[in-house]
């Protein structure tokens, strides 16, 4: 398969991921007495940094919106990495096997600490990024 159409795989990948990612933390509400008291307690417990007043759910929807953000920035980079491998191969060089390291580390903390939806997405976009990293480098040779 092309690099090209590897690269344009992983993009709609993540995009989709963030999609779901971003839906699924924005929506999730506990359903165990525990989880509620947690859910209560990281929008209830305040802290102070300066002069700012935070919240631990505060952090967590920062942290949540970022990774969406990164998941964005990957799919526009997956999208421009696919014009650059079909047209210019010696330029995508060693940013695609960068790609494919920084998505493999997502694939080592998603199989620590997560579940099977985004381990899979996860696996599927690291596949794509070094299939696609290392058809670039044919095409190269």
């Amino acid at each position: 398969m092309k690099s090209t159409w590897l690269y344009r795989i992983a993009a709609v990948l993540f995009i989709l991921f963030a999609l779901g990612h971003t839906f699924g933390f924005l929506q999730f509400r506990p359903d165990t007495p525990e989880g509620v008291a947690v859910h209560d307690a990281m929008n209830n417990v305040h802290f102070k940094i300066g002069n700012a007043d935070f919240t631990y759910a505060k952090f967590y929807i920062g942290f949540g919106l970022s990774v969406t953000a990164y998941m964005l920035f990957s799919a526009f980079l997956a999208w421009y990495l696919s014009g650059l491998a079909g047209k210019h191969p010696k330029a995508v060089g060693s940013l695609g096997w960068g790609f494919f390291a920084v998505q493999l580390a997502c694939l080592i903390l998603s199989c620590i600490y997560f579940f099977a939806v985004p381990i899979i997405f996860s696996s599927l976009a690291t596949i794509c990024l070094g299939w696609a990293a290392s058809q670039v480098k044919r095409a190269r040779a």
